[in-house]
């Protein structure tokens, strides 16, 4: 028969304490921090060649222009389409569609985004930077 003294019991009741305590807010911080998964396609459908990246906003990261993205972000409450176009953009009307996706959460609430736009730089001036995902 094993025998423990109090202070080993005491030990592991602390020790289990703590991690308990600990693993609820290690899983609160993954569900409720800001990321999205940024894919954006040639054409109208995800393509093989499509590009993406997993944007995280706290601290910005994994994103080319993780820091720019995140502010721009946050000014429209992580609503992409609320986004104002840009002000002066020029696009030429070459039409090579590129399709956005956006798929996460933002502040606690799910994220879904898809558009097509005619082409690349119509995409930059309604998104800003939260496509910018070509290396």
């Amino acid at each position: 028969m094993t025998h423990l003294t109090r202070s080993a019991v005491a030990g592991l009741l602390a020790a289990t304490a703590l991690l308990t305590a600990t693993a609820p807010a290690v899983a609160l911080h993954t569900r409720h921090g800001d990321w999205l998964e940024i894919t954006v396609s040639r054409g109208e459908h995800r393509a093989d060649g499509a590009r993406s990246a997993l944007l995280r906003c706290d601290p910005p990261q994994g994103h080319p222009r993780a820091a720019e993205a995140c502010a721009q972000l946050a000014t429209v409450n992580g609503d992409i389409g609320a986004f104002p176009a840009a002000k002066g953009a020029v696009c030429t009307m070459i039409y090579a569609p590129v399709t956005a996706e956006a798929r996460g959460r933002w502040h606690g609430r799910p994220v879904a985004y898809r558009q097509t736009f005619a082409n690349r730089c119509e995409m930059r001036a309604r998104t800003g930077a939260v496509f910018a995902v070509d290396r």
